[in-house]
Parts: C-alpha cells; structure tokens; sequence
C-alpha cells in the first residue's frame, strides 16, 4: 500500500510567480572528521509532510473545481485529514494556520515503484496567506525579507537555472519542485514516449523508469535512464566526442515480460539512438536484444570486460570500447564517461555535465549496500578508490540502477565507505582472534544472520581479506594459503552448520 504526501505550493502574496522553498533538513553527521568533511550543498524544495487517514466526519477545507474532483485521479482526499498536514506544514515554515487563506487541489502524482519499500504518491496543494494586519497569526514575510537561512521565494525560471545550469556544490533544487511545478510547463520527448509507464523526471531531462527484471532481492526493477533533449544544438567547447546521438539509454535490463514496453520506448525516441552499459550483469542487459532488433543502428557503449561477458544472444552487432575519461553528445548536451571498477572490473559510471547528475550503476543502491561481484573481477580496493573519486566530483544527486534517487551523495558515499570499513574491522578482529577459514571468518562475523546469507556474505569476506592484504594488515600468524585451501569445501560446512535468524549487513 503507498504511501501519501501533502506538499504545499505556497505562492507569494506580493508576487504570484514565486513559490516558497523551504531547505531541507540534513542527514545527522557520522561523528568521524573524515566523513563530517563530504558536505552535501544545500538543497531547497517544496514543504511538505506525510498524509494521514482523516478521523471523524469533517470536511476539509480544500476547494475544488468540482464535488467530483476531490477523488479523482485514483485518490479521494475526503480520506485524508488534509487541514491538519497542512498546519503541520505552515507550523514548519512559521506561518501560523490554515485558518486563513486560499488553498487549492493542484495535482496528484504517483511515484513509480522504485522499490523495496511501498511508492510515496503525493497530493499537491496551492494557495497564498494574503498579509493581514488583523491577523492573530504570523504574516507573510515581505519580499524583501523573504530569503532567511531556512526559507526562500523563487520562480520557476530560477529554479530552471539552478537545475540545468548547475556548478558543482552550489545550492539545489529538490524533486518536489519538478513534480509538482516544472514538469507542466516543459514538454519533454521522454515523457511523450512514456505516457504508459511510471517514471521519474528529475532533474529535468533525466528520466527513470523501473521495469521489472531479473536482480537481486530486495529490488525486484531496473531502472532505464533516458535522455531524449527536444532542441539538438551543437556542443560549443573543442571536445573530442566518442559518440553523437540524439537519445541516450542506459542500462535496459528489463526481464523478457517488458520487452514489448521496452520496445514501445525506444521506438519512440529519435532514430540516433545510444545505448550505455554500465556493467553486464543481466539485470542491466536483458533488455539488449530488444534494442538490437528494433534499433539495429543504435551506437553501444561499453568497457571491453563487460561485453566479453556479454552472449552473442543479446549482442551480436559491433560496439565502441570505453574505457572512463570519454565524452558523449546527446542533442548538444554533454555526458561523461567515468571508469568505476569495484563491483566488476568493467563497471563504468556516467555523468551528466550540465545537471551534475552521477549514474553510478550498482556501485550503489536505493536502500542497503551493493554486493561486489567477486566472479566478474570485483574488488574491494578500486572500489574505495572509485567511491573517493565520485566524492571529488561533487555530484548534486546518485542516481542507482536500483531504488530511489539519493539526493545527498556525499553522505550516502560517506555510509558506504564507513560500512565496509566497519565490516573489515570486524573481519580483522576475527583473524585476530584465530579465525584461519572461509568458514570461521563468516561464522564469526556473521554470527546473528540467517546461514542461508552466508554465501553472499563469504564473497565480500574473500575481497575485504584481500583489501587487508593489500594493505599489509593481516597478523603474522595468518596463512593465506590456509585461507584459499578453504574456499571450496565453505558451501559444504555452511550447509550443515544450525542456522540464527537474522538479517544480512553487507
């Protein structure tokens, strides 16, 4: 069941074509200098809160065009108790009650299913508080008092300008806005071609949508990235591009069920089509023999170490090598091409310049943490450097193949990196402690969780005694050759091992 969100459009009395953003709250420090060091710019969006059942008979104060439209659109806001979220939200930005004022139903907005929580729909409601000297309540700030540290008025095209225009650490602008406001007034080319599916736009121009495939638990899609900008122009700087195009998808793994959706996407967008790969896992390229019948010109990209694990079933055509470092065209708008090994030895990552968006593939995902594919060279120490460097870029959000967008980048990588060090430290006190196995390693450290999580797990125990080894950290009395006699009989002892119940931490 979703769940739902009130977000409120509160105009400006003085100026009808400003809206009130208020900055959202950060996520709590870690405690560590290090990590405290990432700092995430701000990030401003509209207010908002969580929608509760309405207890009792009585009527909300929202108008609506029509008695009919109170439940349209596949909610019926008679439900809600609308008046109280609405205070909730005027009490955040210190403006009293929804006693006073106009307040209008806007638009209802379904979140695709991103997974692996429930989808958040939200309601959005507009209105003004006109001042009124009377008032026993606080007043709209004036104009010129209305930038504070904790709330701003903005219009549309200035929001347009922080989001299309963006410079690497410089204040952001939240998905809120674009729902809600700026999605009405831009007519993309991806939204043409995806009036039948659920999707993301955010930022402008950078579509997701989630389809069904063949991943991992908890995630049950995969989210296909779309750039389809309307206006081509060309790219002004002296670049050297690997490869023009005037659409751009990245990783269509969807499962055989949505490959006529697939196909009725790319049939949609323009001709000069180009098709990123960020690994070959097939959860990222089941959708690949789609393209290739539909689309037999289309341009792929992808490492060389990821198409030599591509079968000739999904890809029989020729591709461009990429390698990190490249640069993509994509109707005059510029995408680069980052090398980001550590989940596999190919795994690659994309940003889009003008928006500062990162496509970080499964180096991360929307809830919990990757799984590094040790069978397709993953490797613990490129993926810290790799997690690093995404850091030194200072991306405005991380978009994963799987799950939500984060919109604080710095501080999810932070997560990253503190976990699995976290995780390493306890993998070193157990060799401290005697542990010379495969076995008595992932028995120590994974104790309290469920043994049928324990193969998954002894994966990241291999890479992390490899990092420590690297790193030359691993006690004297260690014998790595004990360890790796130990690898093959682990499936063994871990099936007759009694199991505790528990959830696997990678």
């Amino acid at each position: 069941m979703a769940v739902h969100n009130l977000c409120l459009i509160l105009k400006n009395h003085l100026d009808d074509s400003q809206f009130l953003l208020l900055k959202q709250p950060r996520p709590p420090k870690f405690g560590d200098d290090e990590y405290d060091s990432y700092v995430d710019s701000d990030l401003w969006d509209l207010p908002s809160t969580q929608l509760n059942n309405r207890q009792g008979d009585s009527q909300p104060r929202i108008a609506f065009a029509s008695e009919e439209e109170s439940y349209l659109e596949n909610i019926d806001l008679r439900k809600f108790d609308v008046d109280s979220a609405l205070n909730r939200i005027l009490g955040q930005v210190g403006f009293g009650t929804a006693d006073e004022g106009e307040w209008k139903f806007w638009k209802h907005v379904e979140e695709a299913e991103f997974g692996p929580g429930p989808p958040v729909h939200t309601v959005f409601i507009v209105g003004s508080r006109a001042a009124n000297q009377n008032s026993q309540v606080g007043l709209i700030p004036k104009l010129e008092d209305a930038n504070s540290e904790s709330y701003k008025w903005m219009s549309v095209r200035s929001c347009l300008d922080w989001l299309l225009e963006v410079k690497p650490n410089n204040d952001r602008v939240g998905p809120l806005v674009v729902t809600g406001l700026l999605n009405d007034s831009l007519q993309s080319r991806e939204r043409k071609a995806l009036c039948d599916l659920k999707y993301q736009e955010y930022p402008p121009g950078v579509t997701l949508v989630p389809m069904r495939s063949r991943t991992a638990k908890p995630f049950d899609t995969t989210n296909l990235v779309v750039f389809a900008p309307d206006k081509a122009s060309d790219y002004s700087e002296n670049i050297n591009f690997v490869a023009h195009g005037d659409a751009l998808i990245v990783d269509p793994g969807c499962c055989s069920q949505f490959h006529k959706e697939l196909k009725s996407i790319i049939d949609t967008l323009p001709k000069k089509l180009v098709v990123f790969l960020t690994h070959h896992h097939r959860d990222h390229v089941d959708g690949l023999s789609v393209v290739q019948q539909c689309h037999p010109d289309a341009t792929l990209l992808a490492h060389e170490n990821t198409m030599r694990r591509i079968g000739k079933g999904d890809w029989s055509l020729g591709y461009t090598p990429i390698s990190g470092s490249e640069d993509i065209c994509i109707g005059g708008q510029r995408l680069s091409v980052i090398f980001a090994p550590g989940h596999t030895d190919g795994h690659l990552a994309l940003l889009h310049v003008s928006t500062h968006s990162l496509i970080v593939g499964d180096h991360c995902v929307g809830q919990g943490s990757a799984v590094l594919d040790i069978t397709s060279g993953g490797n613990m120490t490129e993926y810290f450097k790799s997690t690093y460097n995404f850091m030194d870029l200072s991306p405005h959000i991380l978009i994963p193949m799987h799950g939500r967008v984060n919109l604080w980048p710095k501080h999810m990588l932070c997560a990253y990196l503190k976990n699995r060090r976290s995780r390493e430290t306890s993998i070193l006190k157990a060799i401290e402690n005697g542990a010379q196995t495969l076995f008595d390693i992932v028995a120590n450290v994974y104790s309290e969780v469920d043994h049928r999580f324990w193969i998954p797990a002894a994966s990241n125990v291999r890479l992390h005694v490899d990092h420590l080894a690297q790193q030359d950290k691993l006690p004297k009395g260690f014998s790595l050759d004990t360890f790796n006699c130990s690898l093959v009989p682990f499936t063994d002892e871990v099936g007759k091992f009694e199991p505790h119940r528990g959830k696997l931490t990678l």
